[in-house]
């Protein structure tokens, strides 16, 4: 193992690791069946094609659910290699993802949706 680790309670690191792999998945899933809900496309790579905006469900809670998703299985998966070098890279992963892949679907979903996707900017946070 490379880098510097931490330990944790066997039961507690399982018991978190547990949660944020669940809670990491639910965000995800519930993210994918809000776009499913309103046919819209769930393609990341072509947030151009989108043909409604996503604002209920999971998406009362954040922009970006399935973003979020996935930055709780980093962590969950940090905390299961004990690596603080892993945990370190999240904020990497959010500044990251933020930039090349929110920003970007953000100014299309603006040009598509104009004020109506302005108004749920204000109402929602990007990550949470």
């Amino acid at each position: 193992k490379g880098g510097p680790q931490f330990s944790l309670e066997l039961q507690v690191r399982y018991a978190l690791i547990g949660t944020l792999i669940v809670v990491g998945v639910s965000f995800d899933l519930l993210g994918l069946v809000a776009f499913r809900a309103l046919r819209t496309t769930i393609n990341p790579l072509k947030p151009d094609h989108a043909s409604a905006l996503v604002t209920s469900g999971v998406y009362r809670v954040t922009r970006n659910p399935m973003y979020v998703g996935v930055m709780l299985l980093l962590f969950a998966w940090g905390i299961y290699l004990s690596s603080l070098l892993s945990l370190a890279g999240l904020p990497i992963f959010v500044m990251y993802i933020t930039r090349f892949q929110i920003q970007p679907e953000e100014r299309a979903l603006e040009n598509i949706f104009g004020e109506e996707f302005s108004n749920y900017k204000k109402r929602v946070r990007r990550w949470l």
